[in-house]
């Protein structure tokens, strides 16, 4: 049992610090490490204490039975009588008793300090029954983070202002001429100009959903989220000749979260299918429903993915097909924003795809029961 532990601790260790050192905000999943793959050496249960003693994190094991097994010296530390010690162990104490049914669980406390921390307390069910809590302080991450997206928010909203200025004048100038020459440069302007207030929303848009305010939740239809963000996209299918098909019932696909996100997370994978097809190849989208979740999928029948692609394609500004973006006018940002909503959804979103064939991407989120 104790080098299982020690696999868990050690695989988190190392996904914090990939994640740091790529700068995303992707979760990485803990590699578990098999009792029976690992041959314990002459090591003595002493040592392996000693092992994690020296890790930055604190590390709570609790038997099948609940009662604590071990604690490291990080671990002991945030046990205190402070106020941000007791949200922490409060924290730990609630996810365990998650981890001792089976359920993998994380939780961010935000302590306002000074100095302002954040505390990330992540457990684990164990082969044995029993469960072990990791808790990280993931300060610097978060802060790094923050500025990241207040950066790219602030300098959005600045950019907006003159590419709207710049777009009105160009639209100006083609309506008082009759020069062919600066008409089709004006005309060139108004599109270049539409094209980076679409980049600046979509920023913009990101950074709002990446900041988790602004999310109002409730009951949401997510039969209502595809008609709503089908309708979205009707124009642009219309313009290229490409049917969209919605097939849904409404009333039994209940999810809980917010319903601007959601159409936005929809419309994205809708339009994306759209721009990706040839004139007359069909687009579905489907609502399933299971009895735990609430999937939507988006299916088109156009130049799909390669296979060396599909890793990256949820990262910022990756684009498949550079070529091909410049004559569709993508940002590279919406994949982005389906991934962040699905998030902070508690759902996921996954995709099939075959170079030449077309994709399937199916935004998962989970289902509750309709409010009577």
């Amino acid at each position: 049992m104790w080098w299982l532990i020690v696999g868990i601790v050690s695989g988190i260790a190392v996904g914090f610090f990939i994640r740091d050192r790529t700068r995303t905000p992707q979760i990485s999943h803990v590699p578990v490490v098999a009792a029976e793959e690992v041959v314990p050496d002459s090591d003595s249960e002493e040592e392996i204490k000693v092992l994690l003693d020296a890790l930055p994190m604190g590390v709570v094991v609790l038997l099948p039975d609940g009662q604590e097994r071990f604690r490291n010296t990080v671990a002991m530390s945030i046990a205190g009588a402070r106020h941000a010690d007791v949200l922490v162990e409060a924290a730990a104490e609630r996810l365990l008793v998650l981890a001792l049914r089976g359920l993998e669980s994380r939780e961010q406390i935000h302590l306002a300090g000074p100095p302002q921390r954040v505390i990330e307390v992540r457990a684990i069910p164990l082969t044995d029954g029993g469960a072990i809590a990791i808790m990280d302080d993931v300060t610097e991450r978060w802060r790094i983070d923050q500025v990241r997206t207040d950066f790219v928010a602030n300098v959005s909203h600045e950019l907006k202002t003159p590419i709207g200025a710049i777009s009105v004048l160009a639209e100006t100038i083609e309506g008082e001429t009759d020069d062919e020459l600066v008409l089709r440069l004006t005309g060139r302007m108004v599109i270049e100009a539409q094209r980076m207030s679409r980049t600046i929303d979509d920023l913009l848009e990101l950074s709002r959903i990446e900041l988790g305010g602004e999310m109002l939740t409730v009951d949401i239809d997510m039969a209502e989220v595809a008609a709503e963000a089908v309708e979205r996209v009707s124009p642009i299918a219309m313009r290229k000749g490409v049917p969209v098909l919605l097939t849904s019932e409404k009333g039994i696909g209940m999810v809980s979260g917010d319903f601007f996100q959601l159409v936005s997370a929809v419309a994205n994978l809708v339009e994306n299918a759209v721009k990706y097809s040839d004139q007359t190849h069909q687009v579905d989208v489907r609502v399933i429903t299971t009895d735990d979740t609430v999937s939507v999928e988006v299916e088109d029948r156009g130049i799909g993915i390669p296979a060396d692609s599909i890793d990256r394609i949820f990262e910022r500004f990756y684009r498949v097909d550079r070529a091909r973006n410049r004559a569709t006018g993508g940002t590279g940002l919406g994949l982005s924003i389906v991934r962040h909503v699905a998030t902070n959804h508690g759902g996921e979103v996954n995709v099939r795809s075959r170079e030449g064939e077309g994709s399937t991407f199916i935004l998962q989120i989970p289902r509750v029961l309709r409010s009577v």
